[in-house]
């Protein structure tokens, strides 16, 4: 029960209020949004449309692909060796499933350690079914999907040549 004190020093300093004019607005509580859990960066199923998308093949051979936005002098910097790996990953001898997986897992390492470049070694296919290097082809098409890839090159020679790719990722 209030003390009856209390209630009395209330009234009196309420005594020169008035109360605001009532208006016509509803007051609406939006209900909070459910929490989802953080967004993986291939959405499901991503990767496997992956053949559907490959990187440009220029004349001399290189792969390259830079993310529509980013200017064309930071995929020359990548060429030249600007941004040194800070990490690699090696496919060699991996199925594509693997391989992917194996991609995947790297590139969310990467990106969460804040990674600004990265080597992806794929291989270049010499002991594949009629030389075809397989995983280069896939490994393009996926890092062109990947949304933290801003741009990727064929590596320098010292960096694995033409059976790897450097890997500039977003801040």
């Amino acid at each position: 029960m209030p003390d009856p004190d209390d209630q009395d020093a209330f009234r009196a300093a309420m005594q020169d209020v008035i109360p605001l004019p009532a208006n016509n607005r509803a007051v609406i509580k939006h209900p909070k949004p459910e929490p989802r859990p953080r967004r993986n960066h291939f959405p499901a199923g991503e990767m496997e449309q992956s053949a559907d998308i490959f990187p440009d093949l220029e004349a001399d051979g290189e792969w390259s692909f830079l993310r529509p936005g980013v200017s064309r002098q930071t995929l020359r910097r990548l060429r030249n060796g600007y941004w040194v790996a800070q990490d690699s990953l090696d496919l060699h001898g991996l199925t594509q499933d693997a391989a992917r997986q194996q991609l995947v897992l790297f590139l969310e390492n990467a990106a969460q350690s804040r990674y600004r470049c990265v080597r992806i070694v794929h291989g270049k296919g010499l002991s594949s079914a009629d030389g075809i290097p397989v995983l280069k082809h896939r490994v393009g098409s996926w890092l062109a999907q990947y949304s933290v890839v801003l741009a990727f090159c064929q590596a320098r020679p010292g960096d694995g040549g033409s059976g790897a790719v450097i890997v500039l990722l977003k801040k």
